[in-house]
C-alpha cells in the first residue's frame, strides 16, 4: 500500500512539472527565453528581450523595452513591444496581432501573422511571409519581397504633430512591392512617400501616391 501510494505521489509531481510549461512567466527585470519544444502561457517582462526557441509556443508576448523573436516554427498568440524589435524565423507563426512602437519588424520566408501587423518607427520587411491583418507604419519603409502575401491592405498613417511620434516626419517612407509579391485592399498613404510596384506584383487600389513601376528583383537604389 506505502508502495503504491508513493509511485502515485511520483506520477503526481511528473504530472504536475509536464505541467509547468504551460504556466505564465512575468518578470520585472530581464529576458525571457522559452527552449525549444517547451510549451508557456503569458510571457512578460519589462527591460529585456523575450526569445523563444524552434517549436515553443506560448500565448501573449510582451515586453516594454526588449526585442522579440521567435524561432522557426515558434508559436504565439501575439507579440508587443514599446522599444524593441520583432523578428519571425522561417514558419514562426502567430495567431493575432504583432506590434512595437519604436522597431523593426521582420518576417522570414515561410512567417505567418494573421492579424494586424504594425509600427510607427521601423522598417518592415516580409520575406515570402504571409500578414493576414493588413500592415501599418508612420515613419518605416516597407519592403514586400518575392512571394510575400498580404491582406488587409497596408496603410502609412500620418506623424501626430501633437505627440512624440513627430520624429521623423521629413522622412519619406520607401515603399517597394516586389515580384510576385500580393497586396490585397487598399494601400492608403496618409503622407508623402516613394511607392515602388514591381510589374509582376499585383494590389489593391492605390490611395495617396502614384506607384513607380519596375522590372527586375528590385528597383533603383536611392
Amino acid at each position: 500500500m506505502k508502495r503504491t501510494l508513493s509511485l502515485l505521489v511520483l506520477g503526481l509531481a511528473l504530472a504536475g512539472a509536464a505541467h509547468a510549461g504551460d504556466q505564465d512567466v512575468d518578470k520585472v527585470l530581464g529576458s525571457i527565453h522559452l527552449d525549444a519544444g517547451r510549451q508557456a502561457g503569458n510571457l512578460t517582462t519589462v527591460n529585456g528581450g523575450i526569445h523563444l526557441d524552434a517549436g515553443a509556443v506560448a500565448a501573449k508576448v510582451e515586453t516594454v523595452n526588449g526585442s522579440i523573436s521567435l524561432a522557426d516554427k515558434a508559436h504565439a498568440r501575439s507579440l508587443e513591444t514599446v522599444n524593441g524589435g520583432i523578428d519571425l524565423d522561417a514558419d514562426a507563426r502567430v495567431e493575432a496581432t504583432v506590434e512595437t512602437v519604436n522597431g523593426h519588424l521582420a518576417l522570414a520566408r515561410g512567417a505567418e501573422v494573421l492579424g494586424r501587423m504594425s509600427n510607427v518607427n521601423g522598417d518592415i520587411r516580409l520575406d515570402a511571409a504571409h500578414v493576414g491583418g493588413g500592415i501599418e507604419t508612420v515613419n518605416g519603409d516597407v519592403t514586400l519581397g518575392a512571394g510575400a502575401r498580404v491582406e488587409g491592405g497596408l496603410l502609412v498613417e500620418k506623424p501626430n504633430d501633437h505627440s512624440w511620434i513627430h520624429i521623423g516626419e521629413e522622412h519619406k517612407p520607401r515603399i517597394v512591392i516586389g515580384p510576385g509579391a500580393v497586396v490585397q485592399g487598399t494601400l492608403e498613404f496618409r503622407r508623402p512617400v516613394v511607392l515602388y510596384v514591381s510589374d509582376r506584383a499585383q494590389i489593391g487600389p492605390v490611395v495617396g501616391a502614384t506607384p513607380v513601376k519596375f522590372s527586375g528583383d528590385a528597383p533603383p537604389a536611392g
